[in-house]
């Protein structure tokens, strides 16, 4: 199907030169892309995004907090509530698990011995632009700001009651339940340092173990006017902090973060953030922002300009740098080290975003490239296994695949040398070869296949992306000349054809014995921990398209276009029902079976266009675009999922899209907007 596929030779290079030419000169121009980014998309329903603070893969996100407290919570923000338990500084975008939330902060007024720690607020206060927020909360009378550098938040408070208080609750964090909540810190200690100083450590584990540091500093004395009493578990502490201020007075605070130690995050503030002035720390955000964005210039209705601004907003917040500025980092196995280049890359959602983020950073953030890239092969040197999903620089082996592989090679051969191609061959070689989580080489290389009596959770998609991982090493030892490697990769890369049954046409569970799963219910939802089942977040008639690499090869084991193209049509036709005895939530934005609220279907409307429809490609892109990218808190018909759904929305509007993400190899759809340059 190549031939019909529309391969940018060069497109890196080329399109580095156009961008040089169009941003090199001092254009006249009042355009602000920041102004047509919506933080509130995604915010409800599934999305999982935030609407705080934050700056381009910075490691803080300083947000505001409706809950804490469960899947429906994972960026600690949901626009349908209508109270805010405070201003975290740290948060996830879009992913479907709990993490952060650190250092959290509640500011009111009027009585000190409430013992209710939330507000309702009138959400027509609430503002947020890329680096800036603000909300007024009702009952306790604060109206609160919030603006971010990359490793600091700067709060500002004007309290309308008279007195002054803040809630420091060092216990509170993003978590998977109630539970949890009181038990996710290992351990803590705070300094108070002076009566504007406050600083501290803490050891916890929810997605992943780790340290944080922090430094809490204002810009008005505070006095401890009490403690509450801690629940049974609890390690870190409570405090209501009480400031001498006249009624309508504001108060600033502002934060430092690090991975490595509190002189880090003390570090961090002096250097990023060492005034007291809010509004130019708001205006440097939003002006780098602007910087960021505007790689591209979007034409058509404002509606449009902020559905793709907001997704390039949202694809630009991660992976975070999770360096101090000194270049110190905390990674794999608590190991703290020093990046020369002072990045160092994490919350690495790879699963997600090797299929279209991580290529469009070729694109359109090529200066990070080659810094993910080393960031991968750090971790390989801690560990031995290339990540996963890591974050806060720890591995979490969430998800499955090792989809560093795909985005490495993909670098590799679209020029990128900014890393030893040694070096990472041979950590893409020792994970593909060597067993760890998920990926039993043994059981894999003996079957062909991972057999659904050995491997009793997701053994059809750990095969199927296996198989992608596979390519991706063959196209990398082709292009280094190890012979030996590419035959074996490239053989290996085949086992997809091991799991198709032709009599249903799908891609079906098997045994060790070689037997088919049975019965075999086409539509059941597979979901490890909680339905079981051979597929991630998926059935058969999702999964089954899972060959980005090969299509010709899919084509052949139907046994033809035209009966691959009638078992296409289908997937979109039939009932859009959710069949599943466990959780589905991922499983979302449906048009027939096809689910766009989740990755393994992203790139199938485009495999139209290869089969010889690319006017049915046109039609789905069209009408995915219309129904599941509005300018709306629930615009999002799933998870952001770190910016893998709005990577998806940025290509697409582009009018192209990476099915097979490696090599800078496009398949044409349709421009959804006028002009795009």
């Amino acid at each position: 199907m190549k031939n019909k596929s529309l391969k940018f030779t060069g497109f890196i290079t080329i399109l580095t030169i156009l961008l040089v030419l169009c941003f090199g000169c001092k254009q006249k121009t009042s355009f602000e892309p920041a102004s047509y980014v919506n933080p509130f998309i995604g915010n409800a329903d599934n999305g999982h995004t935030f609407p705080g603070a934050a700056m381009p893969f910075g490691l803080v996100q300083a947000s505001p907090e409706t809950g804490n407290a469960g899947w429906r919570y994972c960026s600690g923000y949901n626009y349908a509530d209508s109270v805010i338990i405070g201003f975290a500084q740290t948060h996830l975008n879009g992913t479907g698990c709990s993490d952060l939330g650190d250092v959290l902060l509640f500011p009111f007024s009027g009585d000190s011995n409430r013992s209710v720690f939330n507000s309702d607020f009138d959400k027509t206060t609430q503002k947020a632009v890329p680096g800036y927020y603000k909300v007024a909360l009702s009952n306790a009378q604060t109206d609160v700001e919030l603006t971010a550098t990359e490793r600091t938040a700067m709060h500002r408070y004007t309290f309308k009651q008279k007195g002054a208080f803040v809630l420091l609750d060092l216990q509170s964090g993003v978590s998977w339940d109630n539970k949890s909540l009181h038990s996710h810190v290992l351990s803590a200690e705070t300094n108070f340092e002076s009566n504007t100083v406050i600083s501290g450590s803490h050891h916890l584990n929810v997605w992943v173990n780790r340290q944080m540091f922090y430094v809490v500093e204002f810009n008005k004395p505070y006095k401890i006017i009490r403690e509450l009493a801690k629940v049974e578990g609890e390690k870190a502490k409570r405090l209501i902090l009480s400031f001498n201020l006249k009624q309508g007075e504001k108060l600033l605070t502002k934060i430092g973060i690090s991975t490595v130690s509190v002189e880090g995050a003390k570090n961090n503030l002096q250097t990023e953030n060492p005034n007291w002035d809010f509004e130019s720390g708001m205006q440097n955000a939003y002006n780098e922002w602007n910087k960021q964005l505007s790689k591209v210039n979007a034409e058509g209705t404002d509606d449009q300009k902020v559905a793709f601004y907001t997704s390039l907003y949202h694809l630009f917040l991660q992976p975070t740098n999770i360096t101090d500025v000194d270049g110190q980092y905390r990674g794999a196995n608590d190991n703290v080290l020093t990046s020369p280049s002072k990045t160092y890359y994490s919350t690495f959602s790879l699963w997600d975003t090797y299929r279209a983020a991580n290529p469009i950073y070729t694109i359109l953030a090529p200066e990070r490239v080659d810094g993910m890239v080393n960031s991968m092969l750090s971790h390989y040197e801690a560990v031995g296994v290339l990540p996963i999903w890591t974050l806060w620089g720890q591995e979490n082996n969430c998800m499955i695949g090792n989809h560093s592989i795909p985005i490495i090679v993909d670098a590799y051969l679209k020029g990128f040398r900014g890393f030893d191609a040694e070096k990472a061959f041979a950590a893409i070689k020792g994970t593909l070869t060597k067993s760890h989580s998920k990926s039993d080489w043994e059981v894999y290389n003996k079957y062909g296949y991972y057999p659904f009596d050995i491997v009793k959770e997701e053994s059809i998609s750990r095969t199927l992306e296996t198989c992608m991982d596979d390519y991706a090493a063959a196209q990398m030892a082709k292009e280094m000349g190890k012979t030996d490697d590419f035959q074996f990769f490239a053989n290996r890369a085949n086992n997809f054809k091991n799991v198709f049954d032709t009599e249903y046409q799908l891609m079906r569970g098997k045994d060790a014995a070689g037997n088919w799963r049975t019965p075999f219910d086409v539509l059941a939802l597979s979901h490890a921990g909680t339905a079981g089942g051979d597929y991630t977040e998926g059935n058969a008639w999702q999964y089954t398209w899972h060959v980005q690499h090969d299509l010709d090869g899919l084509v052949a084991l139907f046994g033809g276009r035209d009966q691959m193209l009638n078992k296409l049509d289908s997937l979109f036709l039939l009932d859009p029902v959710i069949k599943s005895t466990g959780f589905s939530g991922d499983v979302s934005g449906l048009i027939g079976q096809y689910a766009h609220g989740n990755e393994p279907c992203h790139h199938v409307a485009y495999i139209f266009s290869l089969l010889g429809k690319p006017y049915r490609t046109q039609e789905l892109v069209r009408e995915i675009n219309d129904k599941f990218y509005l300018n709306k808190p629930d615009g999002l018909c799933g998870n952001d999922d770190c910016g893998q759904m709005s990577a998806w929305y940025v290509f697409t509007a582009m009018g192209f899209y990476p099915v097979n993400p490696v090599g800078g190899e496009y398949i044409l759809g349709a421009p959804q907007l006028p002009k795009i340059t």
